[in-house]
This record gives C-alpha cells, sequence and structure tokens, in this order.
C-alpha cells in the first residue's frame, strides 16, 4: 500500500511531490503516476481527499484539486498539459510528445480531447455527478455535498450533461479510426511510431469506461459499477480494439496491479 504524506510534512520537502486523490483511481492522477512511471522519476505522494475542502493544500498550493505536481519551490502544476510539460522537461527521455511538429500537434490535441474541459473525462464525471445532481436539495444523503462541490468544478448543467453522451461517443470513434490508421500502417501506438502521452492517457482514462478486473485494478464495488454504466450509444462506440490497446499498454509499460 502506498504511503501518503500530510501536505503539512511534504511542503518543505525538496524534489518531486506528486498530490494525489488517496484510494480513487481518478484518471488524471493515474496519468500523471503513468507518467513519472515511464520516465522514471521519483516523487513523494501527498494525500488530497476527493471532494473535500483540503485546507492544507489550498493553503500551501493554492490548490485543493490534485493531482498537482510540486517541484522543489516551483508553483504548483495542476493541469494535464503542465504536468506532462514538467515531466518531459525534468526526463527528456524517453520523450512522451513526439519531435516532429505535426505529430506533436496532434498528439497533444488527442490529449485534450481526453483530458481538457469537455473532453472524455470531462464529459465522463457529468454522467457520473448526474444521480447526485438529480436528487431534492434537502436529500439525507451524505455524499450531495461532495457530489455538489464537484458539480461547480466541472460547470454541470443539464444542457452540459444532455452533450456529454454525444461528446464521448465522438471522442471514441475518433481514437477509434485514429488506432485502426495506425494499425494499418504497422504502427503498435496511437501517434508516431513510440510510446506517447496520447497512449498513457488513453489507457488511464479507459478505466471511467471500462476498468481493469478487481485483480488489477482494486476498487469499492459502487465505483466500479459507476465507471462501467454506460449508455447503449457509448457501449456501442468502445471499440474492443481501444480496449485491447490499453490492456497492451499497461502490460507492458505500466504498473500492475494499480496501487492507489
Amino acid at each position: 500500500m502506498s504511503i501518503y504524506l500530510d501536505p503539512k510534512d511534504a511542503r518543505d520537502l525538496p524534489g518531486l511531490r506528486l498530490v494525489l486523490t488517496a484510494g480513487v483511481p481518478g484518471p488524471w492522477g493515474e496519468a500523471a503516476k503513468s507518467i513519472f512511471h515511464v520516465k522514471k522519476i521519483p516523487y513523494a505522494r501527498v494525500r488530497q481527499e476527493g471532494g473535500q475542502p483540503n485546507e492544507a493544500l489550498l493553503e500551501w498550493t493554492g490548490h485543493a484539486n490534485a493531482p498537482q505536481a510540486i517541484l522543489d519551490d516551483e508553483p504548483a502544476r495542476t493541469g494535464w498539459a503542465e504536468i506532462l510539460l514538467l515531466a518531459e522537461r525534468m526526463q527528456p527521455e524517453p520523450a512522451l510528445l513526439p519531435a516532429d511538429p505535426h505529430e506533436r500537434a496532434l498528439a497533444l490535441g488527442l490529449c485534450f480531447e481526453l483530458c481538457g474541459e469537455d473532453g472524455l473525462g470531462w464529459s465522463r464525471r457529468l454522467q457520473l455527478l448526474a444521480p447526485l445532481m438529480q436528487l431534492p436539495p434537502d436529500d439525507p444523503n451524505p455524499v450531495l455535498a461532495i457530489g455538489r462541490r464537484l458539480a461547480r468544478r466541472y460547470g454541470y448543467s443539464e444542457a452540459r450533461l444532455a452533450a456529454a453522451d454525444t461528446r464521448v461517443v465522438s471522442i471514441l470513434r475518433l481514437f477509434s479510426e485514429q488506432l485502426a490508421a495506425q494499425q494499418a500502417a504497422g504502427r503498435d501506438h496511437l501517434v508516431g511510431d513510440a510510446l506517447s502521452a496520447v497512449d498513457l492517457y488513453w489507457s488511464t482514462f479507459a478505466a471511467m469506461l471500462r476498468p481493469l478486473p478487481p485483480e488489477l485494478c482494486p476498487m469499492p464495488d459502487s465505483l466500479r459499477a459507476q465507471y462501467g454504466s454506460l449508455t447503449p450509444e457509448i457501449e456501442a462506440a468502445l471499440d474492443p480494439a481501444l480496449l485491447a490497446h490499453r490492456d497492451r499498454i499497461y502490460r507492458d509499460h505500466l504498473e500492475l496491479p494499480l496501487d492507489f
């Protein structure tokens, strides 16, 4: 089991500290972990409690969310692209963004479709929040306050929820087409001819659609059920080849079983 530092104990340490939501395989956090793992960059884990105020963390970095990457006394990196570029600077090899400018732009664009606002992860988060947000305001469910806090962060609205299914389906079709084109060209990765950040982000974000089996990714049954609850349209768009690619990336490049 991983050891997490309290933010008060971690803030004065040198080196890289990675703030993660303890006990949950959140895709943004798992993606950050995968990047530093592939680059063999050591880090100390810092505890963040999902959906909670996290006052000590907020006092230290100015942010209450996870993941965050803090190197020495530099400002905290909280966005997926910031964390990726920090890792590229710290350890240029193996590069996770292609050197070719066209392929680099493609890679960053595909990563944004997974990690960015209104991307796959964002849209699935809205769908996961929907059952809570549809409860009456006076419902005694203790998780409702957490859900409301997350809903504010993700800009939850009925209009955005209604658009989420279409966004997820379109992104899955995009990735299915990209993988098929790469395989037709004799390539084993989603962009270029080597492992890239796109492979890592797809592999970690696929948990929000079809989690790895319990022996590889232990998680509460309730969360597994939420992650795996898909509309018929999303289920139809989830290409088995994409899941097979996820499984190969984990097998060949990442740590199993997951430890969070």
